[in-house]
């Protein structure tokens, strides 16, 4: 975009002082012409960037003028392209963002923000289980939080069919590779899990957002009722040690409450929002795992067995 292109050009020049359209051209991978377009159109703007003629010339920026990036300190810009630089190996959009920041510091800097930038690489796929794509949905959500436009969306509930919903986008949360949607429906909070999204409309509305709205805030509150929701039901199992793990990434690490016995074996409370939810993720460990109570969580999974000798039995 123009506006990207017009701003890092004005921070190479803070950098630098002086540039020639050729410089800002190598710089940008835009023609000369382009490069001398975007030079004149800062002019006009009434920043104070102006040509000079002649050998060593080139365009300056005058006047001691400054962009709010000179205000950073070194270990703030440490910091910055530390959090940022990793994205680099996943975004595109950030490993171009992070060399136009680079050319705004000032020269002290840049091998110090350069090192932190390059300190990090992210690889979001896990040993064990292939990493889980974003959803395609996420970009188009996110442009219409920015933009604040009203969203029209088809969701379905793990347990329901699918339903229409008018939604005030307010902020995107990522969670474990998962992304959630927060925002209102007729006024009252509402929170959507996107892969659970079937399509989503951005309309021309605008979208109505609290003025005192913090995102943060809001998914804390959002985290602590699914926590309230995980202990709607409970179980006590007696299993082997080694398996615990396992149990904390498939039922949550707060959902799973352990008492050591001996060195193998452990009593454990595991809690989920319904009795059903516990029985099918305990079954892939019957063999591992005593059922104490309730007898109900028991009886599931005996219906459960049973469906499985049906189905796939001699």
């Amino acid at each position: 975009m123009r506006a990207d292109r017009l701003v890092a050009t004005l921070l190479l020049m803070q950098a630098r002082g002086r540039v020639t359209a050729k410089e800002v051209a190598a710089e940008f991978e835009t023609s000369v012409a382009t490069a001398r377009r975007d030079l004149e159109a800062l002019s006009a703007a009434g920043i104070p960037v102006y040509p000079q003629v002649g050998r060593g010339g080139g365009w300056q920026l005058l006047g001691g003028a400054r962009t709010d990036l000179s205000g950073l300190t070194s270990a703030e810009a440490r910091a910055l392209f530390l959090l940022v630089g990793p994205a680099a190996s996943v975004v595109p959009e950030a490993k171009s963002a992070l060399r136009k920041l680079v050319h705004a510091l000032p020269d002290s800097f840049r091998t110090d923000a350069k090192a932190a930038a390059e300190a990090v690489v992210l690889d979001p796929a896990r040993w064990d289980r292939p990493h889980r794509a974003q959803p395609p949905l996420v970009t188009k959500l996110q442009a219409a939080v920015i933009q604040r436009r009203k969203v029209r969306l088809s969701y379905r509930g793990w347990d329901r069919d699918p339903v229409e919903r008018l939604c005030d986008p307010w902020g995107l949360v990522e969670k474990n590779e998962v992304w959630y949607l927060l925002g209102g429906v007729d006024g009252a909070p509402r929170t959507f899990r996107i892969e659970r999204i079937i399509w989503a409309v951005v309309t021309e509305d605008p979208a109505d957002r609290p003025d005192d709205f913090d995102l943060a805030e809001a998914w804390d509150t959002v985290v602590r009722d699914v926590n309230q929701q995980r202990e709607s039901a409970s179980t006590i199992v007696v299993t082997n040690t080694a398996i615990l793990p396992f149990l904390r990434e498939q039922f949550g690490e707060l959902a799973v409450e352990d008492t050591t016995i001996d060195d193998h074996r452990a009593r454990v409370r595991i809690s989920a929002p319904a009795e059903i939810m516990l029985a099918r993720g305990l079954a892939g460990w019957g063999e591992y795992i005593d059922v104490l109570e309730p007898a109900s969580v028991r009886s599931e999974l005996m219906r459960l067995g049973a469906a499985l000798v049906e189905r796939n039995g001699p």
